[in-house]
């Protein structure tokens, strides 16, 4: 090898790192930018997550006095006999003698809660379905769409527990020999439940439609966000209303169907005129059991409660859906 071939690959190297030496300077600035400006993105999410937890205080808060710490109170008296004295409240540790007499000797509680079950599979399912028929018509470019609205939530707004109450207790609120309908008798000679649960609903209509009221405010809202673009191509696609319905509009509603159902579910526990809530009422008055046994069957009717949740969820859930692993997701380059 001759010493000019030497001098012009020497020379070559360093022309060569010189130019990769001008590169890194020229990207360092935008390399620099880019962090910059994820730094700030950083601490920018960091400040707003800051805020909205400084927003939920108060809520979390008033729920830890006010709903935590009772419920798990709740547990621990229901494991002690409660009475109370001249000299204030005594409580003696009974083990598990309140949920005996709950579950096993106490004559009413046991049926109280069937009916209460009875009555949350029949009533919410029909409050959800005609909750989501009555939005579909009311989110129709109708004439006088928000007087019909506004009729339809103003009862949740005007019925409270007692004037529900009275309205039940005049026999004004339920229909007139139901059970007499053709059509009963037909469902009563395969099923006797399923007949006299179809009664329990039909002779209670309006309860249904009292509930109805805010499911449907939440189902409008879901149905407004839907994409026009997906429901228009569907349409091009020689999609039938049936075939949307089922395929579009259902799958993307779920969780609002979700939240709509839970939410039935827990207005239905809390509702004064449901079996279960009175019984528990008049043990924590009584001065025999006291609210130990009160605290049992609160417990128990709690469980039962978050059991039906429970199902609703796992039915409800929306599925998961496994990508094949021949299909690669585009990335752009350089995230």
């Amino acid at each position: 090898m001759t010493k000019g071939n030497t001098v012009s690959k020497a020379e070559v190297l360093q022309t060569a790192e010189i130019s990769q030496t001008g590169e890194a300077a020229v990207k360092s600035p935008a390399k620099a930018k880019v962090a910059t400006k994820r730094r700030k993105a950083s601490y920018h999410s960091k400040r707003q997550a800051l805020a909205g937890y400084a927003f939920m205080t108060p809520w979390i808060i008033g729920f830890l006095i006010l709903t935590a710490w009772p419920f798990f109170y709740t547990i621990y008296l229901s494991f002690f006999a409660v009475n109370y004295t001249v000299l204030g409240w005594n409580t003696d540790f009974v083990g598990i003698a309140n949920y005996d007499v709950a579950l096993l000797r106490n004559p009413y509680f046991v049926p109280n809660l069937i009916s209460f079950v009875i009555m949350q599979v029949t009533y919410a399912p029909a409050i959800t379905v005609i909750a989501f028929i009555l939005a579909l018509l009311l989110n129709r470019e109708i004439k006088m769409r928000g007087l019909f609205r506004a009729l339809f939530f103003f009862p949740v707004i005007v019925m409270s527990g007692p004037v529900m109450n009275q309205l039940m207790d005049s026999g004004t609120m339920t229909s007139v020999a139901i059970s007499d309908m053709v059509l009963l008798n037909m469902v009563a000679q395969f099923s006797v439940p399923v007949a006299n649960a179809l009664i329990f609903l039909f002779e209670n209509y309006s309860v249904v439609l009292w509930f109805t009221g805010i499911p449907i405010i939440l189902f409008i809202s879901g149905l407004q966000k839907i994409d026009g673009g997906i429901l228009e191509a569907a349409r091009i696609d020689s999609a039938t209303a049936w075939q949307i319905l089922w395929k579009i509009t259902l799958p993307i509603l779920r969780p609002i169907i979700l939240v709509s159902f839970i939410l039935t579910v827990v207005q239905l526990a809390s509702f004064t005129m449901n079996p279960v809530l009175p019984m528990i009422q008049d043990a924590i008055q009584a001065t025999t059991s006291g609210l130990g046994l009160a605290s049992a069957f609160a417990w128990v009717y709690s469980l039962i409660v978050l059991l039906i949740i429970g199902v609703a969820y796992l039915f409800l859930k929306e599925p998961k859906y496994i990508v094949p692993p021949e299909i690669k997701m585009y990335k752009k380059p350089g995230v």
